[in-house]
């Protein structure tokens, strides 16, 4: 089973995708790829450096994020050379990293991507798990975690899709707004209902 789990900003995503983990089921983690595929080196790196000059480079050899969002800023075209080099790298790196998992026998793998709507990449998994909560305790903890004013939490949660919509899309909804216990709850029955669909 490939399973996608998503969310949006402050809906307790990496918590659950954390227990996933200590259930002992892989998780490809695709925040983390972002970060991998642009490491010195890559050649994901050597192109943005061609697309965007010497200074998109730090002198240790690291991407230069405080130029290349200068650069891009506003600047629409400039986004898309820039997504166009990196979002396919971070596919491919996910995929691999599956195809790996799954090679050595893993019956499930979760591929935690947060923009899995927005990205359209529904066609990557089996099934998707998205965890909810209100618009309202996602904004307070928005707030509370990134110390955002009311206007700058609203205005992040309104760059993504509703996650009333993803859940309405979703094969299963984790329901983020009770206790950590609650939450660990339901990703454990989770976790036991796709055991036992396997099994049989």
């Amino acid at each position: 089973m490939i399973i996608g789990l998503t969310g949006s900003i402050a809906t307790g995503k990496s918590t659950v995708a954390n227990r996933f983990k200590e259930h002992g089921i892989p998780v490809v983690d695709a925040d983390l790829i972002a970060r991998q595929v642009v490491e010195p080196g890559t050649a994901t790196l050597q192109k943005i450096k061609e697309a965007f000059g010497e200074d998109a480079l730090l002198a240790d050899g690291t991407m230069n994020r405080e130029e290349i969002g200068r650069q891009i800023f506003g600047n629409e075209e400039k986004r898309k050379v820039l997504n166009g080099i990196i979002h396919p790298a971070i596919r491919q790196e996910m995929l691999r990293q599956k195809d790996v998992y799954v090679a050595q026998g893993e019956k499930i793998v979760i591929l935690d991507i947060p923009l899995l709507f927005e990205s359209k990449l529904e066609h990557f998994v089996e099934h998707i798990v998205v965890v909810g909560t209100t618009p309202e305790i996602q904004k307070q903890r928005l707030m509370a975690r990134n110390d955002f004013t009311e206007r700058q939490a609203e205005e992040r949660i309104a760059s993504q899709i509703p996650i009333t919509d993803k859940m309405e899309w979703a094969d299963d909804v984790i329901q983020n707004d009770g206790t950590l216990d609650e939450l660990y709850g339901q990703v454990d029955s989770l976790v036991a209902e796709w055991k036992q669909a396997l099994s049989e």
